[in-house]
C-alpha cells in the first residue's frame, strides 16, 4: 500500500500542550496514533508521552505484517495502561496519571481502529464520513438512547467525562478494537483528539476528502485552527493526524 500523511497539534488556550501524535510509515504495516493526557489527573503530559512511546515500542518490536493485528492492539493499549499504572503506583486513585487513545493500524490492503476514551477515527470515502468511532462517555450514551442530539454533545454540561480511561483503576479498561476494514484508494483515515472533534462538523472532515499532498497537511491546520477558535475562550489542545490510501 501506498500513503500520504500529515499532522497538527495545536496548543489551543491550555498553558501546556498534553496531547501527542504520531504516524509511522512502513513497507508492509503502518500506525497512526492520538493521545490525549487527561490535564484533570496528576501529569496529562507525562501520561501522554509515555502511553505513545509505549504503543510505539509495541509496533517497533513486532514482525511486519502483523500477524494478529486485533490482538497487537489489545496488547499495545494494556502495555500502555500497565506503565500508567506503574507511573501512579504511589498516588491516590484519583491522582493517577490518565489518558485516552485512538490507533489506526494499516497493512495488507485493510486497516483496523482501537480506542480508548473520547478521542476519535474517522473514515472518508468519496467526500463523506464513511465511518466514526463511538465514545466511552456519559453523552454517548445519552445520544445513543436519543436523549440528546448530536449538536448537544458539544456543549453538554458532561462532555468531558469519559466512561473509561487507560491508567487510574488498574483493571485493564473497556477499549474498542474493530474487525478488518478494507481499503479503497482515496480513502483517508483520521484520528484526532477531543478538542478537534468538539469544534468541527463531520462535513468538515468531509472536505479534507479532496486535498493531497501538501495541501493535506494545511487543510489540517486550517481545521484545527477553526476548532481552536469555535471552541474560545476555552479551547483544548487540538490535535488531528490523517492517512490517506493512494493505491492498495
Amino acid at each position: 500500500m501506498k500513503f500520504e500523511s500529515a499532522q497538527v497539534s495545536l496548543l489551543g488556550t491550555r498553558a501546556e500542550n498534553q496531547d501527542r501524535v504520531a504516524i509511522e510509515i512502513g513497507p508492509q504495516a503502518s500506525l497512526m496514533v492520538v493521545v490525549d493526557g487527561m490535564g484533570g489527573h496528576s501529569d496529562g503530559a507525562l501520561a501522554a508521552d509515555e502511553v505513545l512511546k509505549s504503543v510505539l515500542m509495541s509496533f517497533r518490536d513486532i514482525a511486519h505484517p502483523i500477524f494478529d493485528p486485533l490482538g497487537f492492539l489489545h496488547r499495545a493499549a494494556g502495555r500502555a495502561h500497565a506503565r500508567l499504572i506503574a507511573l501512579g503506583g504511589d498516588l491516590q486513585i484519583d491522582a493517577r496519571p490518565r489518558a485516552t487513545c485512538a490507533m489506526v493500524l494499516l497493512q495488507e490492503g485493510a486497516s483496523f481502529w482501537a480506542h480508548i476514551g473520547d478521542s476519535r477515527i474517522y473514515c472518508v470515502r468519496n467526500d463523506k464520513v464513511l465511518e466514526r468511532t463511538r465514545d466511552h462517555s456519559h453523552v454517548e450514551l445519552l445520544l445513543r438512547e436519543g436523549v440528546i442530539t448530536e449538536a448537544e454533545v458539544r456543549t453538554h454540561p458532561m462532555r468531558n467525562f469519559v466512561e473509561c480511561c487507560l491508567g487510574g483503576d488498574p483493571a485493564l479498561p473497556e477499549m474498542s478494537v474493530t474487525r478488518r476494514k478494507p481499503l479503497q484508494a482515496g480513502d483517508l483515515l483520521l484520528a484526532c483528539s477531543d478538542g478537534l472533534w468538539s469544534g468541527v462538523q463531520d462535513q468538515d472532515f468531509a472536505a479534507l476528502s479532496c486535498l493531497h499532498n501538501e495541501h493535506l497537511a494545511k487543510g489540517l491546520e486550517d481545521m484545527a485552527l477553526a476548532a481552536v477558535e469555535a471552541n474560545l475562550p476555552h479551547s483544548d489542545n487540538t490535535t488531528l493526524a490523517a492517512i490517506r490510501c493512494l493505491e492498495t
